[in-house]
């Protein structure tokens, strides 16, 4: 091979080389350019149904159940702080050792539910049904309560909360 080809071999391959070099970086800048980053948001359980679901030990925090029907599911020893449960129908739900800490209950239905030992501090509970349920060591710290449900939940508080160490009725201020 004389002199002029070596060159032209050279120079062709210092040509093809940056040419795919030229591609892979046009092909990396498009891809890290319009892919769209999703961020890490809560999930939506939003309007589903979910009767007998299973979400015991499960960190939900910040998800949104409302108007869903959760009856008799599980969300036993689960993280639920900043929960939306608007509107939810949790009838006969096991809560036990949930934490529903500044959480969204408004329009829930808790009818039979089993709140032993959960915590609701600073819960949003205005208009929410709490009939026949077990609220045995519950903490309701500072939640948003209506004067007729307080009373309700009054006549059958009793116990102390395991993790807090509040008594159910002085976090309700039963008489």
């Amino acid at each position: 091979m004389n002199f002029r080809q070596q060159k032209t071999s050279q120079v062709l391959v210092s040509f093809v080389f940056s040419l795919v070099v030229y591609i892979v970086a046009i092909g990396a800048i498009t891809a890290i350019t319009f892919t769209k980053v999703t961020p890490i948001l809560a999930d939506e359980y939003d309007k589903q149904i979910l009767v007998g679901h299973d979400f015991s030990n499960q960190d939900l925090t910040n998800d949104s159940f409302t108007k869903s029907i959760l009856r008799q599911s599980n969300f036993s020893n689960a993280n639920l702080s900043g929960v939306s449960l608007f509107g939810a129908h949790l009838e006969g739900a096991n809560l036990e050792g949930a934490n529903l800490s500044y959480s969204t209950l408004d329009n829930a239905n808790f009818n039979k539910a089993n709140l032993t030992n959960a915590i609701l501090e600073g819960a949003y509970a205005f208009h929410t049904q709490f009939r026949k349920a077990i609220i045995d060591g519950a903490d309701f710290t500072d939640a948003f309560l209506r004067k007729d449900t307080t009373k309700e939940l009054c006549k059958n508080a009793k116990g102390i909360n395991t993790i807090t160490l509040n008594k159910t009725r002085d976090t309700l201020f039963c008489e």
